[in-house]
């Protein structure tokens, strides 16, 4: 099993998400990789946990990242599922039709997997937290 290539992926998703024009349209340059330490107003996107397992075999090493990114609704936006959703359809598309290339190993697959809506914790604003699946190759 490796970790190797984690920074390279977190790195590769949040260049594409940036470069989405979609995404751009709907919540400007609010895509966060570090939070910012005053709340956003608006809808916003974060990337978020990650998980890791071994995913090598008898002819090279490898990885499997199953990540969360986040849509979630700022201070003043606390009008329904609407507006998240809408950013979240943004974001899944952003990275299944991204030309993900990593600084170390190889991207050999980016998935959906599940996505969840609910209130935040507040129970003011709204969030969808999507998770998402990378293979990565390190051979």
């Amino acid at each position: 099993m490796s970790y190797a290539a984690t920074a390279a992926l977190q790195t590769a998703v949040y260049q594409a998400l940036r470069d989405s024009e979609a995404l751009a349209d709907l919540v400007g340059d609010a895509i966060y990789d570090a939070m910012p330490v005053a709340a956003p107003t608006g809808t916003y996107v974060s990337l978020g946990p990650e998980e890791v397992r071994d995913a090598g075999d008898m002819t090279a090493p490898g990885a499997r990242h199953d990540f969360i990114v986040s849509v979630l609704s700022g201070t003043d936006e606390a009008n329904g599922f609407g507006a998240v959703k809408e950013v979240a359809v943004a974001v899944s598309e952003a990275l299944e039709t991204a030309e993900i290339t990593l600084d170390h190993g190889h991207l050999a697959g980016l998935w959906f997997l599940r996505a969840t809506a609910r209130r935040a914790e507040n129970g003011v604003g709204r969030r969808v937290d999507m998770t998402f699946r990378a293979r990565i190759d390190l051979g």
